[in-house]
């Protein structure tokens, strides 16, 4: 029992999130850079392709891929903070206005996207 008494701890998420938005992160980008790279080989392809931008769906997407930018990112500086600055009890409410922001961000680009 004593290994998951730290999945308990409100950081334990925080790291869950962090690792896993940069998985995602990592799945997503070689599918970004093969689409980009439509624009240099086969503009008219790529022009078909981006057609698909309009669907709703997909703009729920792009917010959560926002979301994840900006998760992944702020967990980033969490962690750094964590390593550099002498910072004890306030780390939770540091790690929820992270993702408080994150998600702050992502909707400000989905209004705009939409």
């Amino acid at each position: 029992m004593k290994a998951y008494a730290n999945r308990a701890h409100p950081l334990w998420l925080a790291y869950i999130i962090h690792r896993l938005s940069g998985l995602a992160l990592a799945l997503f980008l070689p599918a970004h850079f093969w689409v980009m790279a439509m624009t240099l080989t086969n503009p008219a392809r790529f022009d078909a392709f981006a057609e698909i931008t309009r669907l709703n769906l997909l703009k729920v997407a792009e917010f959560g891929l926002v979301f994840l930018l900006a998760v992944h990112m702020f967990g980033g500086l969490r962690l750094m903070a964590m390593e550099w600055l002498p910072w004890n009890g306030p780390q939770k409410t540091l790690a929820a206005a992270a993702a408080a922001l994150s998600f702050f961000i992502a909707t400000l680009f989905f209004m705009q996207a939409i």
